[in-house]
């Protein structure tokens, strides 16, 4: 069985073990997902199961700028993983004023690097920068090149401050509220994160696993919930073969066409047949569903 999933995945559970828990119920092995989530993190994660995971390289490339996240913080207090989850390792008594806050975001808007937090997945020197923090040794992790579309303040709730963000993919979110903090003059840590937006899909059209894993408990169906494997892949032009095309396609064939180079979906009538590449006037095949 081969599509994907829009997750809404809860806060506590890690993105991979979200991933095998979705494909456990439509009974395939292979799986994926498009844009890890910390276990704190809630929120919109797509889960590729099955062929349709060939089919992620391609998601990610014509959607990365998509990514969309309400996020809280708190003042005055700052911990090693810079959310809720770690061990607090300072304080202090300055909270900013609402202002100073709105101008933080607009400098953060025009931002276009980034230091990633320790406790992340990225490698530094073959090696994941939260194995090397969790030793307690310290890290040297050079800035990223990110962009910031929209950074909106949209109120606070008691103690708890909000947030809006539109961003690129590879920006954490942990570290804007570190670097919200410092211009602000004081210190944040994470009180919560919840992507709403990723790779063209929206938390309107996401599912809950628990309400999946329900629907099989209790013998209803969950295919429904399944989207194709091509349904983000809309801005690739399209090329339909005929029978004979189609199966010289899958055997490794290359196809004449008299269209220009780039990526195309390739279908056979209305079935989705995979993703090729028009080089000088014939299709290569790239990935075959």
């Amino acid at each position: 069985m081969d599509g994907i999933i829009i997750l809404d995945k809860d806060s506590g559970i890690f993105s991979r073990t979200a991933g095998w828990r979705v494909a456990k119920i439509f009974g395939e092995k292979k799986f994926g997902h498009i844009g890890t989530l910390d276990p704190m993190a809630s929120g919109v994660l797509p889960v590729m199961i099955g062929n349709a995971t060939k089919m992620i390289p391609f998601i990610e490339d014509i959607c990365s700028k998509n990514k969309e996240y309400l996020f809280g913080l708190k003042f005055g207090v700052e911990t090693d993983s810079l959310d809720i989850t770690g061990k607090i390792v300072k304080k202090a008594g300055k909270i900013p004023t609402d202002q100073d806050i709105k101008k933080a975001c607009e400098i953060l808007q025009k931002t276009t690097e980034q230091i990633p937090p320790a406790f992340s997945a990225i490698h530094i020197n073959g090696q994941r920068a939260y194995e090397i923090a969790r030793r307690g040794q310290q890290i040297d992790i050079p800035p990223r090149p990110i962009s910031i579309y929209e950074l909106e303040y949209t109120g606070k709730n008691k103690d708890e401050y909000n947030f809006r963000i539109v961003c690129s993919r590879g920006t954490y979110v942990r570290s804007i509220v570190r670097d919200i903090a410092k211009i602000c003059g004081t210190i944040a840590t994470t009180t919560y994160i919840k992507r709403t937006q990723s790779v063209g899909f929206s938390i309107k059209n996401a599912v809950k696993l628990d309400f999946l894993e329900n629907l099989v408990n209790n013998g209803d169906a969950v295919d429904e919930y399944l989207m194709a494997s091509d349904c983000a892949l809309g801005d690739i032009p399209v090329i339909n073969l005929d029978e004979k095309d189609t199966k010289l396609y899958k055997n490794g064939g290359f196809i004449e066409t008299g269209e220009s180079n780039g990526l195309r979906r390739i279908y056979n009538n209305e079935t989705f047949v995979g993703i090729g590449e028009v080089k000088d006037g014939l299709i290569h095949p790239k990935r075959t569903i």
